[in-house]
């Protein structure tokens, strides 16, 4: 009778394992702060193939691209030059989410140094501080990538 009763405790606590691995969330924070072209596609090429594997796998992930110092020149409306892949990314995204986090002490501090307002792309959203906004993920436990 023990035997048995260790052999249900131990499928129950099998069957929790499964379900907690397949209830696992996948959440990644990615790191822009270069006013690089080709770090700019390679972040994007990075969400996209997260998100790609994700999706085949039947499984959901959520990416947060954050750009803070020259990296916000990624989110500026008048500066990206990878705005239109981002809209397609943003597009192919679900039922995955990418959010785009723009650091606003970059923002306020390129706007005083330039002497006018600065747009963001409208898939890009304010963030207090880009630095800070990365440690409150990882303290959250996203996981955290630098390309």
């Amino acid at each position: 009778m023990a035997a048995l009763i260790s052999g249900v405790a131990l499928l129950a606590a099998t069957t929790a394992s499964f379900a907690a691995d397949a209830a696992k969330e996948h959440r990644v924070a990615i790191q822009v702060d270069q006013d690089d072209p080709a770090i700019m596609n390679l972040v994007l090429n990075n969400a996209s193939n997260i998100l790609e594997y994700y999706s085949e796998k039947g499984e959901t992930i959520e990416v947060d691209v954050v750009a803070y110092g020259p990296g916000l020149h990624m989110f500026r409306a008048d500066t990206s030059p990878v705005r239109d892949r981002i809209r397609q990314i943003t597009d192919a995204a679900f039922p995955s989410s990418i959010q785009f986090s723009a650091c606003n002490i970059t923002k306020q501090g390129m706007e005083r140094r330039e002497g006018k307002s600065i747009s963001l792309i409208s898939q890009a959203t304010l963030v207090p501080s880009g630095a800070v906004h990365l440690i409150e993920r990882q303290e959250q436990g996203w996981s955290y990538l630098r390309p």
